[in-house]
């Protein structure tokens, strides 16, 4: 399976880019970061909390297949819409540290649109770890879950 999101991850930064463009209207698509029913559909996940504000902030719960619940949340830093969101991302109960992810919105043309996430971790050995995850391929398959359901929107 071909992969649509890409990421960029230099060698001995603590950091990675990750971009993918939709066929969707760019307000459609910053409408998936923001609404809470379309969040809980691409996410596969309960929205608690999804404060859309400067220092507004987000709570989601998420249930594994053995019945564990997992939290994960953050601080909305700047919110500018069909633009930009900066936030903080941390899930509990992990080793990983809270990271900082710059997300922008841009439009292509009227049907298509582009997201850039600029994604800063603690460390190097951090963002290695999290690169040795299946992390490509769980947000690749978000991001087709983000087309598919916003596709039926259209």
């Amino acid at each position: 399976m071909e992969l649509k999101t890409k990421i960029d991850a230099e060698e001995g930064t603590q950091e990675i880019t990750i971009t993918r463009e939709f066929d969707l209207p760019l307000e459609l698509l910053f409408k998936a970061y923001v609404e809470a029913e379309i969040v809980e559909q691409w996410m596969g996940t309960k929205v608690l909390k999804l404060e859309n504000k400067r220092h507004g902030g987000y709570e989601f719960e998420t249930t594994d297949p053995k019945g564990n619940k997992h939290r994960f949340s953050g601080v909305i830093h700047e919110f500018a819409p069909n633009k930009k969101i900066t936030r903080t991302f941390e899930m509990e109960n992990t080793p990983f540290a809270v990271q900082l992810e710059y997300l922008d919105f841009e439009e292509i043309n009227a049907n298509t649109s582009k997201l850039t996430m600029h994604v800063l971790y603690k460390s190097v050995e951090v963002r290695d770890q999290i690169l040795k995850l299946p992390f490509a391929q769980g947000i690749n398959m978000a991001h087709n879950r983000i087309q598919q359901i916003l596709t039926q929107l259209k």
